[in-house]
């Protein structure tokens, strides 16, 4: 019982490292909020297309879980990331937090559906497109609501998509990547790669 209190434990270097992951990827939302615009645009061919490019925001709740693998991880990293991304000037202001929450508890739960002990691909994925599921379903009550059908299914499947391969394969992709270069030999993610 001891062990799995302690396996759930966060440690200092768990808080600074998730920490960290939030600030850098805040960071890249920041400047993913810039390009959003003109890219966006590109893609509006097809009302709700440019839900595609949601995952540049979904990236950090998942893999700070996958780093860190505590309960609390994706919550945690994707509200940082939020946090930074409003404090550099985001154009969304105060609700690029309750986005940043949103998006979290969407990651989250996936790992939680798991038992936070299985840190496969696959799980990786769920747990993005559970990102773009919870971003779908803040987006459309927040600033789409009242679209029609179409609007709704192309907005809801093209968020899945984006967050199942942004944020859930590049992620696992990426920590793959840091553990075989050494950089996660503190954490279990490092060590098992």
């Amino acid at each position: 019982m001891q062990q799995a209190t302690n396996k759930f434990r966060w440690r200092v270097v768990d808080i600074v490292v998730a920490s960290v992951v939030g600030v850098a990827s805040g960071v890249i939302f920041w400047a993913w909020g810039l390009a959003y615009a003109p890219l966006s645009a590109a893609l509006e061919v097809t009302p709700g297309l440019s839900a595609l490019l949601g995952g540049g925001w979904l990236f950090a709740g998942v893999l700070g879980a996958l780093i860190v693998r505590k309960p609390g991880a994706a919550i945690y990293t994707e509200l940082i990331a939020a946090i930074v991304s409003a404090l550099l000037g985001s154009a969304w202001g105060f609700g690029t937090l309750v986005s940043g929450a949103v998006q979290g508890l969407g990651a989250e739960l996936v790992f939680a559906l798991f038992a936070y002990a299985n840190w496969r691909a696959f799980v990786a994925v769920l747990a993005g497109a559970g990102a773009g599921l919870f971003m779908a379903i803040n987006d459309l009550v927040v600033w789409y609501p009242g679209s029609d059908a179409s609007f709704i299914a192309t907005y809801v499947v093209c968020s899945l998509i984006s967050g199942a391969v942004l944020a859930g394969l590049v992620s696992y992709w990426l920590v793959g990547a840091l553990a075989r270069a050494g950089a996660l030999s503190r954490f279990p993610s490092g060590r098992l790669a």
